[in-house]
């Protein structure tokens, strides 16, 4: 079943209820959304494009930028969502990459987005604003407002997410129809998702927790949505009384608490808040608790396989505990291997592998390195690190530990050491360098940068490299700090030993 026709089942009867407002007082119903969908679809068919083509997206949250993706599945094609902060050398690796058939960006960015699109033999390019303007939408209103939702196998893909590389390769994560399906039904049993729920949405939308887990679980529920465009802390206390589901980062928890407003007269209509795509701090989920009265319910999922893994959303199926991201959710299974490749006991730790209908189908154009993701008995190697219950935990409650993938998270976006690294190697009188995360009270973890510079190389600089940084990779991956040395530690065996030079930063800050 094509995605959208399985959301479409959780609309409302009464249709010309409210789908989603904005804090300018911008509203959408369902019957609008359905209609405006259906003319986006139809533009985009009339453009003839081959099957399976992808239809990328640079765009700032906006609900046109939401219903462009339901009319790119609606139409039988393929959505590639990039994020707002990557830059002209990233976007042209996407472009290049995914061959795009239809690209979608601000008119702020077209002048540099357009050639980019040209050189990836990208035939058509249209803007869109975030304030219901755009060549796209002037386009898109000639169209019909009915439009017969193309039919799509389970495993017809549905989406490209682009996830960084241990390597510095970015690799697109194919998500399916039959995997996203699966995951926004799981989702909306286990989570209790109701009509008279409202989502506060102050997520992103270019990433797998706020478009798919937080968007599907609304329109699957014929939910409405207050859709704010970023994280305003304002505007958040003056919709968190009206509103009964917020996701967020655990920055965003954080942020919460710091405001002397936020408490249990601004929750009092609220049923769940939900954390995920970082670790939340013992500390944030107590107070949190103590201050509203709710329990923070934590999760665990990837781009490659949205939610995995998940705390109770009711009592009756077991209490939800801090520092653990629950039980293994219905029609996904997750085991836990050691080093020899046996199953751990409760409280031993090992590497998380995982299987059902919500696992991606692969890697874009790279068959090999799906191959080696996968076990021979069909595996997913998350490349986490885990360990059932332990510390008076229960055995079916999952524990991250750890992470063998040498990610960094900061503020909930995902960074990778290498892929910085090489940036900055190739920066003029840079002889190498180390990228580490180390703990931070707001964005989880901060991505630091130790540079050695070559010899007599005296522009090299922490201001200098930042600012040369900005203007070649997003705002999250550039180094919150550069450290200028001699030399990196290194073992034996020459390698880098990232621990210590994390111990000494660590221990300067502390």
């Amino acid at each position: 079943m094509n995605l959208y026709s399985l959301l479409a089942t959780g609309f409302p009867t009464d249709r010309t209820t409210l789908c989603l407002e904005t804090p300018e007082g911008w509203s959408l119903t369902w019957e609008e959304l359905d209609a405006r969908t259906a003319q986006m679809a139809h533009l985009l068919r009339s453009l003839h494009l081959p099957e399976g083509a992808r239809v990328a997206s640079q765009l700032e949250k906006s609900p046109e930028s939401l219903m462009l993706y339901l009319a790119t599945i609606r139409a039988g094609y393929v959505f590639l969502p990039l994020n707002t902060a990557y830059r002209e050398e990233e976007i042209r690796y996407f472009l290049g990459n995914a061959e795009p058939s239809v690209m979608v960006c601000t008119k702020e960015n077209l002048s540099w987005i357009e050639p980019l699109a040209k050189e990836a033999k990208t035939l058509h390019v249209f803007t869109l604003e975030d304030n219901h303007t755009g060549s796209l939408l002037n386009a898109a209103a000639t169209q019909r407002v009915d439009f017969a939702t193309r039919e799509r196998a389970n495993d017809d893909l549905a989406a490209i997410i682009y996830t960084s590389g241990t390597t510095g390769r970015s690799k697109g994560a194919m998500l399916t129809h039959g995997n996203l399906g699966s995951n926004a039904r799981v989702l909306h049993g286990f989570w209790g998702w109701a009509p008279d729920d409202v989502l506060l949405h102050i997520l992103p939308i270019f990433h797998v927790h706020g478009l798919f887990v937080a968007s599907h679980g609304a329109l699957l529920a014929g939910a409405k949505m207050i859709w704010l465009p970023k994280f305003d802390i304002d505007q958040i206390l003056l919709d968190l009384p009206r509103s009964t589901v917020l996701m967020g980062v655990p920055t965003h928890y954080v942020r919460l608490l710091a405001n002397a407003r936020f408490g249990k007269a601004t929750c009092r209509n609220m049923r769940l808040f939900i954390s995920g795509s970082a670790p939340l701090l013992t500390e944030t989920f107590q107070e949190f608790q103590n201050r509203t009265g709710h329990t923070i319910l934590e999760r665990y999922g990837m781009s490659e396989t949205a939610m995995l893994v998940s705390n109770p959303s009711s009592p009756t199926l077991g209490p939800r505990i801090g520092g653990t991201v629950g039980v293994p959710l219905p029609e996904t299974s997750v085991r836990i291997l050691d080093e020899n490749h046996k199953e751990c006991g409760p409280g031993e730790i090992g590497q998380i592998q995982v299987r059902g209908p919500n696992i991606f189908a692969g890697y874009w154009r790279m068959p090999q390195k799906t191959q080696e993701e996968f076990t021979a008995d069909g595996w997913f190697k998350t490349g986490d690190l885990g360990r059932w219950g332990g510390d008076g935990i229960p055995d079916s409650y999952l524990t991250i530990v750890g992470r063998s993938k040498d990610l960094i998270i900061s503020g909930g976006y995902n960074v990778y050491p290498k892929e910085i690294e090489g940036v900055i190697d190739e920066l003029p009188g840079v002889k190498e360098s180390a990228v580490i995360g180390i703990p931070h009270p707001d964005f989880g973890e901060a991505v630091i940068a130790v540079v050695v510079p070559k010899a007599n190389a005296d522009e090299v600089s922490p201001e200098n490299l930042r600012e040369i940084l900005k203007h070649k990779i997003a705002n999250y991956k550039v180094p919150k700090r550069i450290h200028i040395v001699s030399e990196l530690p290194r073992n034996a065996m020459s390698k880098v030993q990232k621990n210590l030079l994390r111990q000494r930063l660590e221990t300067s800050t502390s």
